[in-house]
């Protein structure tokens, strides 16, 4: 239940004033612009990092699970937006063979003493990108739909009524997203095939998880030639990627039979839950959305300080380096792209720009996870260098090709332009091109063949086997109903059967060992 103390921090966010917020944000954009120009946010080399979010279950059900905060605390993982959530950020290193390995190490080393930790909890942390059971005894509705109202004595002296979410973690900016005057400017609904829901808070948005890579660019000034490659790549990754084709069985529309959700649903709904939630159909883009193409690392910095402020939280004063910006870094928090760019750095001498992806859910193994991070780092390394004609791909088509991997996946018809300067559709083309230039970043950084292959090899598994995770969920889903199981329990049938698989192969093995079951 939210406490008292919950709804007076919210009320005191409530209480910063937008347009100065704003014009605060506005004048931090000035100072990393200077910052940039004297070369500060450069890097000798690039640099990957990763965030990797999870969502907890009981052990013995992969019923849902809230994770006590103390448990959080004590294995080193950060709170999300849910209960159930916890998310893990690496520390960055060099794009190199080393540098990989210490992300795959990093990862695996805490991720392994977690799990340790909650089993004595009867708990598992699951990787995947929407959970489909919920809490023993409760419904998906209700977790995700439950709120509460407290009224609190506002900085005017006045009362005000704040609404909190029951399930969400007690972040004041989650919050407050429900209570500000800009709250009608989010959606706080789900909007897919078959699913309509309606919530007073941004809760429904728990449902997913993600991982997102990160790579610095050498040169800050460079960052848009990188930015715009990675925006003509998230379509393609994102459906070799796909992994939440289902919801919770009782979010599907009153008379939805397991023929329409097989027919109609998407391959990747945590795009549509992200989209939804956050953004109001009648506002125009919204908040979340695929970026724009960028002109200059000074256009990057502007569309951070003039978007749209829905919370203007209160920054205090710090030591660190991009505190010299708070108001921008905080502004930075909800600026919602699937593709951003992130400047930042605890000191001066690690002050960095980054451009931070955000379209791939949560994958069935560490190994997975890696392949994409070392998937995405290479291809902006190969694709800039050799300036890749992809480039040369109008950006409404990369849109297009977006949306269509997060409907159909690998069966989506994407549009590439290879090496040679062709423009194709053919899915092994593209994929034959793109890897490649993965690999070649790869090398290009020091890794061998042989390694940068061990690396992509879970990635073109999936290409020449046509399987991704969701597909796997969905092939699960259609034999339990060809037995006869209705929907709910072939859902949930197929989501033991993946927490099964992850068991075994997590820390250890790939999705490829789940292919051909």
């Amino acid at each position: 239940m939210p406490t008292a103390d919950l709804a007076a921090r919210v009320a005191d966010v409530l209480s910063v004033e937008a347009d100065g917020f704003r014009e605060r944000a506005e004048a931090d954009a000035e100072v990393i612009k200077e910052e940039v120009e004297d070369g500060v946010f450069d890097n000798p080399q690039a640099i990957v990092g990763l965030e990797y979010e999870f969502y907890a279950i009981k052990d013995d059900d992969c019923a849902l699970r809230r994770v006590p905060r103390r448990l959080l605390e004590l294995i080193g993982f950060e709170k999300e937006l849910g209960l159930h959530n916890a998310e893990m950020t690496t520390s960055p290193q060099p794009l190199n063979v080393h540098g990989l390995a210490a992300q795959e190490s990093e990862v695996k080393a805490r991720l392994q003493t977690a799990l340790k930790v909650t089993k004595s909890d009867r708990m598992r942390l699951v990787s995947d990108g929407l959970w489909t059971i919920p809490p023993e005894g409760e419904d998906a509705t209700t977790y995700l739909t439950d709120s509460v109202e407290r009224t609190v004595d506002s900085a005017d002296g006045n009362a005000q009524s704040i609404r909190a979410a029951t399930n969400m973690s007690d972040s004041a900016r989650y919050h407050a997203m429900a209570n500000t005057d800009r709250a009608d400017a989010a959606g706080m609904r789900i909007d897919a095939p078959h699913v309509s829901l309606q919530a007073d808070t941004v809760m429904p948005e728990s449902l997913i998880t993600s991982i997102q890579p990160h790579y610095q660019v050498p040169h800050a000034p460079d960052l848009p030639a990188y930015f715009n490659y990675a925006v003509r790549t998230a379509g393609p990754l994102l459906a070799l990627g796909v992994n939440s084709p289902f919801f919770p069985a009782d979010l599907y529309d009153d008379g939805t039979t397991a023929a329409d959700i097989l027919d109609d649903g998407w391959m990747e709904h945590r795009i549509s839950v992200f989209e939804t939630v956050l953004n109001d159909p009648n506002t125009g883009e919204g908040k979340v959305r695929f970026p724009h193409d960028l002109e200059s690392v000074d256009e990057a910095i502007d569309r951070v300080a003039s978007d749209d402020t829905m919370v203007p939280m209160p920054v205090e004063a710090g030591e660190r380096f991009d505190d010299q910006f708070p108001h921008f870094r905080r502004k930075h928090g909800t600026y919602w792209r699937w593709v951003r760019p992130v400047f930042g750095g605890p000191t001066r001498s690690a002050a960095n720009a980054r451009i931070e992806f955000r379209p791939i859910p949560a994958q069935p193994t560490v190994r997975d996870s890696i392949s994409f991070l070392a998937a995405f780092a290479g291809l902006l390394e190969s694709l800039v260098q050799l300036e890749h004609p992809v480039h040369e791909l109008d950006w409404q088509t990369a849109r297009e090709n977006f949306y269509a991997a997060m409907r159909d996946g690998l069966d989506a018809d994407l549009v590439w332009i290879t090496n040679d300067g062709k423009e194709t559709t053919d899915t092994l083309a593209l994929y034959d091109d793109l890897l490649a230039h993965a690999e070649d970043g790869l090398t290009t950084r020091g890794l061998t063949d042989e390694q940068a292959a061990k690396y992509l090899y879970p990635l073109r598994r999936r290409v020449r086997q046509q399987v991704t995770p969701a597909r796997w969920k969905r092939e699960q889903v259609r034999a339990a109903v060809a037995e006869g199981a209705d929907l709910e329990t072939a859902i949930e049938t197929m989501q033991r059967r993946y927490v099964d698989r992850q068991r075994e192969t997590l820390l250890e093995g790939s999705f490829a060992d789940w292919i051909g079951d």
